[in-house]
């Protein structure tokens, strides 16, 4: 996709859910996103569940992490699809929004680093190049407070969607955290006039 500054930037609310700290040695499990446009409009989904990487394991901590949420871990293990093509499909998804993708996330280092890792292992290709939007910092620079100060736990309560819980499935986490951040765009622009 030409890197046009012109175009409207449409933020690609991210989550994906793994079973280990780092790709490679470990498995992506599920991405999945929603992207919206500069209005708060969601445009479109991805989401897929992955086959884990050929060689990869489980860490131990996750495996027990896992074992807590047996509803989601049922949901990312259900119609597995190969990493090539579920990044390659995921890849063209982005390409095609009308606008310049900007990666969103709440973690963005952590979940970003595994759609990264994916993309330029599976496809080539750099659908975000890098560009990664971290929820968190952007609370922080709005409420001008400590990065310690700026968890969800910090945040006003009209940030937060009531009918949007934290499941750990990764659509639904995407969604939650995407509403979330529109909510928080939406108040800082109307802050800046």
């Amino acid at each position: 996709m030409p890197d046009n500054k012109s175009q409207p930037e449409i933020y690609v609310s991210t989550d994906i859910e793994a079973d280990g700290p780092i790709p490679g040695p470990h498995s992506m499990l599920s991405l999945a996103s929603v992207a919206y446009d500069p209005q708060g409009n969601e445009l479109g989904v991805f989401s897929v569940n992955l086959e884990t990487i050929e060689g990869a394991e489980a860490h131990p901590r996750m495996v027990e992490w896992w074992a807590q949420f047996p509803e989601a871990w049922a949901e990312c293990r259900r119609d597995l699809v190969a990493p090539e093509p579920a990044m390659n499909a995921y890849a063209d998804w982005v390409e095609a929004l009308p606008g310049r993708a900007v990666f969103t996330g709440w973690p963005a280092g952590w979940d970003f680093m595994w759609v990264y890792w994916y993309l330029m292992r599976f496809t080539g290709r750099r659908p975000f190049h890098e560009n990664a939007l971290d929820i968190r910092t952007y609370a922080m620079a709005i409420r001008r407070l400590e990065y310690r100060r700026s968890g969800k736990n910090y945040l006003p309560k009209r940030w937060f969607s009531e009918e949007r819980p934290h499941t750990h499935v990764a659509l639904d986490d995407a969604r939650e955290q995407g509403e979330m951040f529109m909510h928080m765009l939406r108040d800082n622009r109307r802050e800046d006039k």
